[in-house]
C-alpha cells in the first residue's frame, strides 16, 4: 500500500504565520468619510389660511366669460395646510381643487363654498384669529401696501387730489377727496390716508377687525361692499388689497366698485399673480394656492375682468421673486430684484380708471 504522505526523512518546515489579518496595536482603521447628504429641499411657506372644516360647495361658471368647461390646473390638489390627520377627532383635512376655464384661462376653485360660508370664515368662525394675524403683521403689511401704491402711482395722484391747503386742513380749502379701502383689516393704511387729508372710509367684513378699526376712530363698516348701498359716484379712489381673490363673485365686485367711483376715479387692486415665477415653479405648493383664495388671477385674466366691468387699465406692477424661506438668501435677493423690471413677481397691483 502506498502512503500518500511520503516520509522524506527531513524535518517538517514550520508554517509561516498569516499576518495579513492581524493589526498591530498602533494601526488605526482607515477613517471613512461620511457620505455627503443633500440639504433638505426647501418648501415655500404658505399664506395663512382659515382652519375650516368641510363646507357645502356649489359648482359655478367662469367668473369672466361664463364658461362651464374646466380642466385641472395643478398636477396635485391642495389641502388645508393647518390640518393634519392627527389633529383630533373634530378635525379633518379639507381638500380643494383648482381648475382653469378652457375658454379664457381664469383659475378658480370649483366647486367652491357659497357666500354665506365664506363670510362665516372671516367673521364668527375665525374673525378673532384674523385680527391677531393682522395685528402681528400690521407694520410689515402697511409697508408693503405703501410700496405697492407707490409703484402704481398712487402718491402722484394724491398730490393732484390733495393740494397743500387741503392737506393742511385750512379753512375754505374745499372738500377733501374721498377714498374707500375695502378689506381694510386693522385700519393702518386707512388711518394714514385720513391723517394725510383724505375723507377715508373702510369696509371690513371681519367683525372683530371692523370693531377694532372703529375703536381707533375710523369710519369702517362690517358689511360686504354691495350691502353698504353707497350712492353712485361717491369716491375718487377705491383700494382693495388682497381681497378680490377671496370673493365668490369678483366680477360683481368690480361692477360695484365701478358704480361707486366717480367717472375718471381710480381703482387700485392688489392680488397674487398666478403668472409669476413662484406660481409656475411651485405649482400646487405655491404659497397663495390656499383654499381661502377662490380665484387666482394672472395679469391677463385680471385685465380681462376689469375691462369687462368698464375699467381702463393704466398700470400693472409686480414684485416678489421668491418667498422668505423658500430659497437661500442670496438667490432670493437676486430674484426679488429682477421681479419688478421683468414683471414675474409673486404679487401684482393694477391701477384702473373708471370710464
Amino acid at each position: 500500500m502506498s502512503n500518500p504522505q511520503k516520509n522524506t526523512g527531513s524535518k517538517p518546515k514550520k508554517a509561516k504565520a498569516d499576518t495579513s489579518a492581524q493589526k498591530s496595536p498602533e494601526q488605526k482603521p482607515p477613517e471613512q468619510k461620511p457620505a455627503k447628504q443633500k440639504p433638505p429641499k426647501q418648501k415655500p411657506p404658505k399664506t395663512w389660511s382659515t382652519p375650516v372644516k368641510g363646507e357645502p360647495k356649489i359648482s359655478v361658471p367662469c367668473a369672466i366669460c361664463g364658461g362651464e368647461l374646466f380642466a385641472p390646473h395643478f398636477k396635485n390638489n391642495g389641502s388645508n395646510p393647518l390640518f393634519a390627520p392627527d389633529s383630533g377627532p373634530d378635525m379633518e383635512l379639507v381638500f380643494f381643487a383648482y381648475v382653469h376655464c378652457v375658454r379664457c384661462g381664469l383659475v378658480q376653485i370649483n366647486p367652491q363654498p357659497d357666500s354665506e360660508a365664506v363670510a362665516f370664515r372671516y367673521n364668527k368662525n375665525h374673525g378673532d384669529d384674523y385680527l391677531k394675524y393682522e395685528l402681528a403683521n400690521e407694520k410689515v403689511f402697511l409697508r408693503l401696501q405703501e410700496l405697492a401704491l407707490k409703484d402704481a402711482g398712487f402718491y402722484l395722484l394724491e398730490q393732484k387730489l390733495l393740494p397743500p391747503n387741503v392737506r393742511a386742513g385750512l379753512a375754505g380749502a374745499g372738500e377733501a377727496p374721498r377714498v374707500l379701502d375695502i378689506g381694510c383689516a386693522t385700519g393702518a393704511l386707512l388711518a394714514s390716508l385720513q391723517n394725510s387729508g383724505w375723507n377715508a372710509r373702510g369696509v371690513e367684513i371681519s367683525g372683530p377687525q371692523a370693531a377694532y378699526c372703529r375703536k381707533q376712530g375710523l369710519d369702517v363698516s362690517a358689511l360686504p361692499l354691495e350691502e353698504n348701498h353707497f350712492p353712485d359716484s361717491t369716491f375718487d379712489v377705491v383700494l382693495a388689497s388682497h381681497v378680490i381673490e377671496h370673493l365668490n363673485s369678483p366680477f360683481g365686485f368690480a361692477l360695484e366698485v365701478k358704480r361707486v367711483l366717480k367717472p375718471g376715479g381710480h381703482f387700485f387692486v392688489t392680488t397674487p399673480n398666478i403668472s409669476g415665477f413662484q406660481a409656475q415653479h411651485f405649482g400646487s405648493a405655491w404659497r397663495s394656492a390656499i383654499f381661502d383664495h377662490l380665484y387666482l388671477f394672472s395679469q391677463k385674466t385680471l385685465r380681462m375682468l376689469l375691462e369687462k366691468a368698464g375699467f381702463g387699465i393704466e398700470r400693472v406692477k409686480t414684485w416678489g421673486g421668491l418667498a422668505e424661506g423658500s430659497a437661500p438668501p442670496l438667490r432670493k435677493k437676486i430674484m426679488d430684484r429682477l421681479a419688478k423690471p421683468f414683471a414675474f413677481g409673486d404679487v401684482m397691483i393694477v391701477r384702473a380708471i373708471a370710464k
